[in-house]
C-alpha cells in the first residue's frame, strides 16, 4: 500500500491507535522504521530542565511495552515542537531513517504545513522574510528585517483560509525551520497566535494552549522512497471554532 494510500486510509477510519501512555497520543502512522504522532499541546518535545514528561519517553514506553523491547529502545527525534503547540511530529525508529530524513531537513525536502489562528485580519497571502536572533538576557528571539550578527535567515509563506471579526485562520507553508519561526515572525509583522504569552497577547479563553497546529507532513520515505503525506485533525475547540468550515 502506498504512503499517501495509508494516509488516506486513516481519515477514512473511526478506529484510531494510541500510545496507551499518560498522556495518551495518537498514532498516526507506524512502520518498521517510522513512527508518526500527533503531538498534544503542552507536551514537551524531548526531556528540559524542568523534568517534565516528554513525548520522546513516552514513545520509547510504547514501543518497549509494545515489541517487549529489552534494554534501552531506541528512538531518533529528528524535529521538535513548542511545547505549547500540537500537531504531525515524525520519529525515526532507526538510526538510518533518523539519518536519512536529517538529510531531507537539511536539504528542505520535507514540507511542514501548519495552521494558525492570530490575531488581527491577514492578507489573502503574503511571505515573510527576517532574520532572527536570540537575546540571551530575555530568552526570546527578535525578528529583523535586515541582516544582523548571528541571525539565521528565515522566510515562510501563507494563505488565509478564515477571518471573522477580530481572528484570522491561517495555513503556513514553513519554508525554513527556526526556533520560535512562526511565533516570532507572525507577531513581528502584527499577526500574533493566540495564546502565545511570549510572543503575543495574554489570551482569555476556555483553552490556555498556543493555537499553532503542525497539520501536514509531506516527505519522501526515507527506506521505501515513495512520497509520503498525511495531515492532522483541524482541533473543534476554542479558538477554532470561531470559524465556519
Amino acid at each position: 500500500m502506498k504512503s499517501k494510500q495509508i494516509a488516506k486510509k486513516r481519515h477514512q477510519s473511526t478506529s484510531k491507535k494510541w500510545t496507551g501512555t499518560t498522556p495518551n497520543i495518537e498514532i498516526i502512522y507506524e512502520d518498521n522504521h517510522l513512527l508518526v504522532i500527533d503531538k498534544p499541546a503542552e507536551l514537551l518535545s524531548q526531556a528540559d530542565n524542568t523534568k517534565d514528561i516528554d513525548l520522546t519517553k513516552l514513545c520509547k514506553q510504547y514501543l518497549k511495552k509494545t515489541y517487549n523491547k529489552p534494554g534501552n529502545v531506541y528512538l531518533g527525534l529528528i524535529h521538535r515542537l513548542d511545547r505549547p503547540a500540537s500537531g504531525i511530529m515524525v520519529l525515526a525508529k532507526t538510526s538510518k531513517a533518523a539519518s536519512r530524513i536529517s538529510k531531507l531537513i537539511r536539504e528542505h525536502q520535507l514540507k511542514k504545513t501548519y495552521l494558525a489562528v492570530v490575531h488581527g485580519r491577514t492578507p489573502l497571502e503574503a511571505t515573510y522574510e527576517h532574520f532572527l536572533k536570540k537575546d540571551l538576557k530575555t530568552n526570546k528571539t527578535k525578528a529583523y528585517s535586515s541582516k544582523k550578527l548571528h541571525a539565521k535567515y528565515a522566510i515562510l509563506s501563507f494563505i488565509t483560509l478564515k477571518q471573522s471579526a477580530h481572528y484570522s485562520l491561517i495555513k503556513i507553508d514553513l519554508i525554513t525551520g527556526k526556533p520560535h519561526q512562526i511565533r516570532v515572525q507572525l507577531s513581528k509583522m502584527g499577526f500574533p497566535i493566540w495564546g502565545d504569552y511570549k510572543y503575543g497577547k495574554k489570551d482569555i479563553g476556555l483553552v490556555k494552549s498556543l493555537a499553532l497546529r503542525a497539520y501536514a507532513l509531506a516527505f519522501e520515505h526515507p527506506v521505501k522512497k515513495e512520497k509520503f503525506l498525511t495531515k492532522a485533525d483541524i482541533p473543534t475547540q476554542h479558538p477554532w471554532n470561531l470559524f465556519d468550515y
